[in-house]
C-alpha cells in the first residue's frame, strides 16, 4: 500500500479528483497550504501597491492506494495538474505500514 501525496494549484484539484475517479481511486483528503518552491514566492499588485508574497496558496491531496495502483495515481494527477509552468508542484510517494477501517476494522489493502 501506498500514500501518493502532491502539492498542485488550487484550480487543478477538480482535474486532478476526476483523474483519481477514473482510476478507480475512492477515497481523497484535501488540505489547504501554503508554501514556495524555487520561484521563491511572487510580486502582486494590490490597491496600486506592489508587494510580495513569499508563501503561495496550494492544496496538498493525499490518496491511500494500493501497490499496483500508485504508479497510475501518479501519472493521472501528474497530468491533470501540469499547466507547463512554474509551481505545478511536486508528488510525493510513501509506503504505508498498515491500515484499518475504523467502522469495520477491515486491515491492510481491504482497509482502502
Amino acid at each position: 500500500m501506498k500514500i501518493v501525496m502532491a502539492i498542485i494549484k488550487p484550480y487543478k484539484l477538480d482535474e486532478v479528483r476526476e483523474a483519481l475517479v477514473e482510476l478507480g481511486v475512492e477515497g481523497l483528503t484535501v488540505t489547504e497550504v501554503k508554501g514556495y518552491g524555487r520561484q521563491k514566492g511572487h510580486t502582486e499588485i494590490y490597491r496600486g501597491a506592489e508587494y510580495d508574497v513569499k508563501f503561495v496558496p496550494k492544496l496538498k491531496i493525499e490518496v491511500a492506494v494500493a501497490d499496483e495502483l500508485a504508479d497510475r495515481a501518479v501519472e493521472a494527477i501528474r497530468d491533470a495538474a501540469n499547466t507547463g509552468a512554474i509551481g505545478d508542484g511536486k508528488i510525493f510517494v510513501f509506503d504505508i505500514g498498515q491500515a484499518m477501517r475504523i467502522r469495520t476494522g477491515e486491515t491492510g489493502a481491504d482497509a482502502l
